[in-house]
């Protein structure tokens, strides 16, 4: 598995990760399938695991399995806040961590900017403490760019995460040069655009000239195209699949496309 830094401290990051978003949102009927996505994700070497308490069930359910393994404390847990008011946002990251049954949590984000000028201050204080190990924000459309651009330029920040696709390159004019300019690692959203990329390519083939560089699969195609830019830390594709988490792990394996080949990506897509 390829790995990228985390800018603010040296780390290392593997650059494929797991997105929780409806997929961990289950009952515990669902949990021996889930359990199987984690452990293929560890076997890779894959790491973080992104939720919210937006996600239902989420956190939970990931506190619910992982206790199970002995590899708990190998996973990288990342949750967010998301609500207003100081008090409610320590009352619900305290009931996140709890949920997922840690001590600490390796990153603590602000979901989709909600108040963020009351819950930095105090993630910044989680942080100092020892709480959490890293801060960031998030959001998940291009009209959220221009004001994450403007927070990492104000604030000093960890990470920062939105979304990004080979159909959706908003992030390309700005947000990711301010972000690698800002010392702060990037998590990718939406790299399947909610599965509309599969849905555009459903019944056509991979031209022969990415099968040719290692690319084999769609998800490949997808993942590699956004891990292929250098700003990028981490891609965090969500499913509960066994399947679908081995062709994600797979892509962020072996040899990228570089500027020219990510554009014939492009090109490719946009024809069929």
């Amino acid at each position: 598995m390829i790995t990228r830094i985390i800018p603010s401290s040296g780390e290392v990051l593997p650059v494929i990760g797991l997105g929780t978003w409806q997929t961990f949102d289950v009952d515990s009927k669902a949990y021996p399938l889930l359990k199987e996505v984690l452990t293929k994700m560890h076997a890779a070497g894959a790491i973080l695991i992104d939720s919210s308490p937006m996600y239902g069930k989420s956190e939970k359910v990931i506190g619910d399995i992982t206790s199970t393994m002995p590899i708990a404390d190998d996973f990288f847990y990342a949750t967010k806040v998301w609500t207003t008011g100081l008090q409610q946002g320590i009352q619900q990251m305290g009931s996140a961590m709890q949920k997922m049954q840690r001590k600490t949590i390796d990153l603590m984000q602000i979901h989709n900017l909600t108040d963020w000028k009351t819950h930095l201050p105090q993630l910044r204080r989680m942080k100092e403490a020892g709480t959490v190990r890293y801060i960031g924000i998030t959001h998940y459309t291009d009209a959220s760019h221009e004001e994450l651009e403007k927070v990492l330029r104000a604030e000093k920040l960890d990470f920062v995460q939105f979304n990004y696709s080979i159909a959706a390159r908003n992030a390309e004019k700005r947000l990711l040069d301010v972000a690698t300019s800002s010392g702060v690692a990037t998590l990718i959203n939406r790299p399947f655009g909610e599965g509309k990329l599969f849905n555009a390519v459903k019944g056509k083939a991979l031209p022969q000239w990415a099968n040719e560089i290692g690319i084999d699969t769609w998800a490949a195609f997808f993942l590699k195209y956004i891990i292929a830019h250098p700003a990028v830390t981490c891609v965090i594709p969500a499913t509960g699949n066994p399947a679908h988490v081995t062709d994600n792990l797979n892509a962020g394996e072996k040899n990228l496309p570089d500027a020219k080949v990510r554009q014939r990506m492009v090109n490719y897509l946009s024809s069929l």
